[in-house]
């Protein structure tokens, strides 16, 4: 295994562990009462928006060449971040 391959099958991996995660926050929100499941879903929304940037980022990166996936592998890696944070963020508060 080549090491694009290895790091799109490892963002993969952990894409699936925030799926798991996003949808824990989901079901959390249909049990809050409705004045506090305005903050879950925006929360939510911002969450799957995040998601959805990284997953394309992930696309480019499958569809690169072999030398042009290496420069977007950083924008992969900070849109990860933000992901991350915003979901460790999310957590924490709810």
């Amino acid at each position: 295994m080549n090491d694009r391959q290895a790091f799109i099958d490892k963002m993969t991996a952990k894409m699936k562990e925030w799926d798991a995660k996003i949808d824990k926050l989901e079901a959390k929100a249909d049990s809050v009462k409705a004045d506090a499941r305005g903050a879950y879903n925006k929360q939510i929304k911002e969450l799957h928006n995040k998601k959805a940037e990284t997953q394309q980022k992930l696309k480019e990166i499958e569809q690169a060449g072999a030398n042009a996936w290496q420069e977007l592998q950083e924008g992969l890696e900070k849109s990860w971040t933000t992901l991350e944070d915003s979901l460790k963020n999310a957590l924490s508060k709810f």
